[in-house]
């Protein structure tokens, strides 16, 4: 399941931050109580760039699902988001040995209040992916990271009987 060619097109573009990722680090913690309005907290959200909350997807997935799926679900998330967001054409996702790299848009190391919007195309191809493979499982995982909770990024599933 491991497609270890990265996403970019034509030339190439300045790489952003490269992030090396030896092993997953399990983001497991308390359970968050759910917001009970189910609108977004953006208005009081600290600022965080996207390159942590890309990384808290990583390793999020990594820990549910392993390395290999998790870049190979980022990957093919970013090539469908891409043509709606042509930042994430510089996103590459590589396994160099046991070891996957991932380079990120240079734009997504400010600290902001709102989330890139090539962050939120490319999580909601993700989310798309995960309905397909896993139903709501995965999804329903990464409701639980409050930071992208917070944030509205995480696409709220209707359960279907």
């Amino acid at each position: 399941m491991d497609d270890s060619h990265d996403i970019r097109r034509g030339g190439a573009p300045e790489p952003g931050p490269v992030i090396r990722l030896r092993q997953a680090t399990s983001v497991r913690g308390p359970v968050p109580t759910p917001e009970v309005s189910g609108a977004p907290a953006l208005a009081g959200a600290d600022p965080i760039c996207a390159r942590d909350l890309f990384t808290l997807v990583w390793h999020a997935l990594a820990d549910i699902l392993g390395t290999a799926a998790a870049a190979t679900l980022l990957r093919r998330a970013a090539r469908r988001a891409a043509a709606r967001s042509p930042e994430l054409a510089t996103l590459s996702i590589t396994r160099d040995s046991l070891e996957y790299q991932y380079t990120l848009p240079a734009t997504w190391s400010a600290p902001v209040a709102v989330p890139a919007p090539a962050l939120c195309e490319l999580i909601n191809e993700l989310c798309v992916l995960l309905v397909d493979l896993t139903g709501p499982v995965v999804i329903q995982r990464l409701e639980q990271i409050p930071e992208l909770r917070d944030r509205g990024m995480i696409p709220r599933q209707e359960v279907q009987s």
